[in-house]
């Protein structure tokens, strides 16, 4: 029997056991302490929604909830979700998400989609706080997410048609528009 204590190296420790609600599945897995969420998300799971770009937590393309909150799956440990409630893009199919792709979806804001699952994860944040953002919230929201295609026109228009002012200007009762974002 091959004894695992001697085999073990700093490129090669010990996996550790870790227990997390992924998507509202309770899910149990053995990584290294070296593994990074996104990394057990995409490679071990085939869970490719949550994507990789810059690796170092400044474009957001790897944006997954931690208890409801955004956080860039690149700079998590896998370790660190233990006990916690990780949701990622796949996971997320309730009524404010719907309203989120839905206005994605019709001001064509989605230029090659990379960024996309990532600025859907981080307003579902927002609207997990407060159902009824303003404008400057929503775009306060994105602020760990960019777009390398230059989409922001249609990611603007996403911004004010999700607004709490969006409603107020379709009411008639005046409202600021926002041309950029």
């Amino acid at each position: 029997m091959i004894d695992l204590k001697k085999t073990l190296t700093k490129e090669n420790p010990l996996p550790e056991a870790v227990s997390f609600s992924l998507n509202g599945q309770w899910s149990h897995f053995h990584v290294a302490p070296s593994r990074r969420l996104v990394d057990l998300l995409r490679l071990d799971l085939n869970m490719t929604g949550t994507k990789i770009s810059c690796e170092v937590g400044r474009c957001g393309s790897c944006m997954v909830l931690m208890d409801g909150k955004p956080v860039n799956a690149c700079l998590v440990m896998a370790y660190q979700c233990e006990g916690r409630a990780i949701e990622t893009i796949e996971g997320l199919q309730d009524e404010k998400t719907d309203d989120v792709q839905g206005a994605f979806l019709e001001e064509g804001a989605l230029q090659c989609g990379y960024c996309t699952p990532g600025m859907i994860v981080s307003l579902k944040g927002l609207l997990n706080e407060n159902e009824d953002p303003t404008y400057d919230e929503l775009k306060q929201s994105l602020s760990g997410n960019i777009c390398r295609c230059t989409g922001y026109g249609g990611i603007n228009r996403v911004l004010v048609r999700l607004s709490s002012e969006s409603a107020t200007r379709e009411a008639g009762n005046g409202g600021e528009s926002h041309q950029r974002l």
